[in-house]
């Protein structure tokens, strides 16, 4: 089944041709605003322009010319997307500087990609300044903010002159170099061209309907492809408003939302995971009559349909700041049946979709016309996904071709080479299948597979997926472990608790100080009975208890390769 566009695409162009249409076209609207103390920070879209033109004039004064490397490294705000199309406007290429990354995570980064100038928030400013001298390409550090050691964007702006050519860039330069430890733990720049990602943004352009008066709410981490691609430059492509949450704050996040009213949101699992269950801790706290109430407009609006949906739950939708919502896309991980089912019965407008670093990132996305978010959807405009030495039942590893495949991994040219089959499919990593429609379903990584000695495979995210129904675990990693006494292989699992809502079942049956042994074996019986889902082979056998999160990537993906060695100790 061929993606149902919504309308023709504008076109491939460079970023920086994309930045000076839309700061002409759009030149009057707001592009980028964010809340900072009690006001509101905006600018237009030819107020963007001239600043953008303004910092590459800069960065052109510093000697940055096409083929230097630019790290941009700080929080979401307009700063951060003004400093990336100035970059992109002085022909030289951006690295993405993720800030969680540790000092030295930074510094080996920089020194790689021999980084010749960084700009950066206040916050990260100093730490960088301690490391400079230990990165010999990095020449100059600009300070976002005012400041009195280093040169900053406000006096950038007020002193000198916009740089009003265009570079003489083509689609097939290079645009980015994103650094991606992912789940495996080894750090590889992903190199993506201007056609790579503005191919992309075309293809996004195409499948969802938005436009001037539209307004995307960016929460997550402008230095990962998805929120880059899909949230910043998609939007700017066609002429909507970007707000930036000037917290991950509950409250704030709300505040801000509601004073915004967005009507596009991108979005992790995790987020949509904490939706829903705050949507049932306050249905918990009701009384009798409105949790009966809430379960008879559920099953009303089974019968009324979409509509009906809308109608019926709007206002539970705006308490959460998403009453304006036209599209929720979720991507980064696998979003659970169950959130997706969750919110699409309170008639939340969710898609799910799916795509990797090396690939701009989007491969595809349920269609708003027919979703079916129990798949990744189908493959978006000018994308193809084939699955690559399929078994009987149709599984295999997902390949995928079109302009938005990067050329290859940075000075790695044999990693480049194993990710690419002799007739030029990419091999994400990723195991899945195609319905007979083309919709795309994503069973687990291939690394992450586990085979039993009958030769069956079992895809741990599956378990997972199904275990973590229970309110109780809040996460939970499914590995291969041996058995202490028998030596055997067997299905394990590693747990975090849900411990608020452990604390509160302790409560309600009168224990307020529950120990080690009581926790687990609650836990237990949860996984006995979740496990009833599931074929026997894939139940874990053992499992333990963690006492706080899993470390993750910051697409909240949980490192699995930390994890291998100690499923063997259970």
């Amino acid at each position: 089944m061929k993606f149902p566009t919504v309308r023709e695409g504008l076109g491939w162009m460079t970023i920086p041709e994309m930045t000076q249409r839309s700061g002409t076209i759009y030149k009057d609207e707001i592009a980028l605003q964010m809340r900072r103390g009690k006001g509101w920070v905006k600018f237009t879209y030819g107020e963007m322009f001239d600043r953008v033109k303004r910092t590459a004039g800069y960065l052109k004064e510093k000697g940055i010319k096409k083929g230097d490397k630019v790290s941009v490294l700080g929080e979401n705000r307009p700063e951060w997307a003004i400093s990336y199309l100035a970059i992109a406007w002085a022909g030289a290429t951006i690295v993405p500087l993720d800030a969680r990354l540790s000092v030295s995570e930074m510094r080996h980064i920089m020194d790689d990609a021999e980084v010749k100038l960084l700009i950066a928030s206040k916050g990260y400013k100093d730490d960088i300044l301690e490391v400079k001298d230990d990165i010999p390409s990095l020449e100059t550090v600009v300070c976002m903010d005012e400041d009195d050691v280093c040169d900053n964007l406000p006096e950038i702006w007020e002193k000198y002159e916009p740089l009003e050519e265009l570079p003489d860039i083509t689609l097939d330069d290079l645009a980015v170099i994103l650094y991606t430890s992912g789940t495996t733990g080894t750090s590889k720049g992903v190199m993506l061209t201007h056609k790579n990602i503005m191919s992309n943004v075309d293809s996004i352009y195409q499948l969802i309907f938005y436009g001037p008066g539209d307004t995307f709410f960016s929460i997550l981490p402008l230095h990962h492809v998805f929120e880059a691609t899909a949230g910043f430059l998609a939007a700017l492509y066609g002429g909507a408003r970007i707000v930036y949450a000037r917290s991950l704050k509950p409250n704030e996040m709300r505040e801000d939302m509601y004073a915004t009213k967005p009507t596009i949101f991108l979005v992790v699992p995790l987020l949509l995971e904490k939706i829903v269950n705050a949507i049932h801790r306050e249905l918990r706290k009701a009384p009798k009559f409105k949790k009966g109430l809430f379960k008879g407009l559920k099953g009303l609006a089974k019968v009324t349909g979409k509509k009906g949906r809308d109608v019926l739950f709007r206002s539970i939708r705006e308490k959460t700041g998403m009453g304006y919502a036209r599209y929720i896309i979720s991507g980064g991980a696998a979003l659970p049946e169950w959130v997706s089912k969750e919110m699409e019965e309170l008639g939340f407008p969710i898609f799910q979709g799916y795509g990797l670093s090396e690939t701009s990132p989007v491969l595809t996305v349920n269609p708003p016309c027919c979703p079916r978010n129990k798949s990744a959807g189908l493959p978006i405009p000018n994308v193809e996904i084939k699955i690559l030495d399929p078994n009987e039942e149709g599984v295999g590893e997902i390949g995928a071709k079109g302009p938005n495949v990067m050329p290859g991994y940075y000075k790695k040219p044999e990693e480049t080479k194993k990710v690419f089959t002799p007739d030029g499919w990419f091999k994400t990593g990723d195991l899945g299948y195609l319905d007979k429609d083309g919709y795309l379903y994503i069973t687990g990584r291939a690394k992450s597979v586990i085979v039993t000695k009958g030769g069956k495979n079992i895809y741990p995210e599956e378990v997972e997926g199904v275990l973590s129904k229970s309110p109780y675990i809040e996460e939970i990693l499914v590995l291969q472990g041996v058995n202490p006494k028998t030596g055997t292989e067997e299905i394990q699992a590693i747990v975090y608790p849900n411990y608020d809502n452990v604390d509160k079942y302790f409560k309600e049956k009168g224990i307020t100080e529950p120990t080690e042994d009581d926790v687990y074996n609650l836990i237990k019986r949860e996984i006995d009975e979740y496990s009833k889902q599931l074929a026997d082979y894939k139940r874990p056998k053992r499992f333990t208890l963690r006492d706080e999160p899993f470390p993750k990537t910051t697409t909240n993906k949980i490192k699995r390769y930390l994890f291998q060695k100690k499923a063997m100790e259970l």
